[in-house]
């Protein structure tokens, strides 16, 4: 079996609600959030995961995704791993990206970088650690992280330039499935948030 790698948003906090970046600051989950992890943990719980035995667990140390991840069943399996933390957006921590255009009207993240964070090499090399990883043996493996760090990492996966995750949408709570097609890294599932409806 070529290994896959699932990916679980954080569920909602009132940051991400508001659109703004939220980058190494430890936001907590609304109730929100907390009843998105319940869900998707559930739906992973079911058929055709059925709680996914077997799978390596490992999360973003960060607040809201260790949160995400311990509700959604798999927090005794879990282990911590910084490299799935959130990208540092330095100076433009907390703000929406209307602020930040307020100064930069034609600013993009994924073109432009952040100033005073983590540049988009020193990303580039995380997401670059965690494709390796997930390849590295006969197993799946399950990670709870951030929007971004995720889209980089989805586009990693793909052997894209991470100028590719401004086209990878990915909402709080959403499962992603990077596997195989051909014999070539592919999207099984992108942004499925089908645990949340009704």
């Amino acid at each position: 079996m070529a290994p896959r790698i699932l990916l679980a948003r954080h569920g909602q906090t009132q940051w991400s609600l508001q659109g703004n970046h939220t980058g190494r600051t430890d936001i907590p989950l609304l109730d929100a959030g907390r009843e998105g992890a319940k869900l998707l943990g559930e739906r992973l719980h079911r058929e055709p995961w059925a709680g996914l035995t077997g799978v390596e667990v490992r999360t973003s140390p960060l607040v809201r995704a260790a949160e995400t991840c311990a509700i959604a069943g798999f927090g005794d399996r879990a282990e911590p791993w910084d490299a799935l933390m959130e990208w540092d957006y330095g100076d433009y921590e907390g703000l929406t990206p209307a602020q930040i255009k307020d100064g930069r009207p034609d600013w993009l993240i994924w073109r432009d970088g952040v100033p005073g964070g983590e540049s988009m090499a020193g990303i580039t090399a995380r997401a670059d650690a965690i494709v390796e990883w997930a390849r590295s043996a006969d197993r799946d493996v399950l990670v709870f992280a951030h929007g971004h760090i995720l889209r980089v990492l989805g586009a990693r996966w793909l052997g894209e330039d991470i100028a590719f995750g401004a086209r990878l949408r990915l909402d709080p709570t959403s499962l992603s499935v990077l596997g195989w097609a051909y014999g070539l890294p592919a999207l099984e599932r992108w942004n499925d948030t089908g645990h949340l409806d009704g």
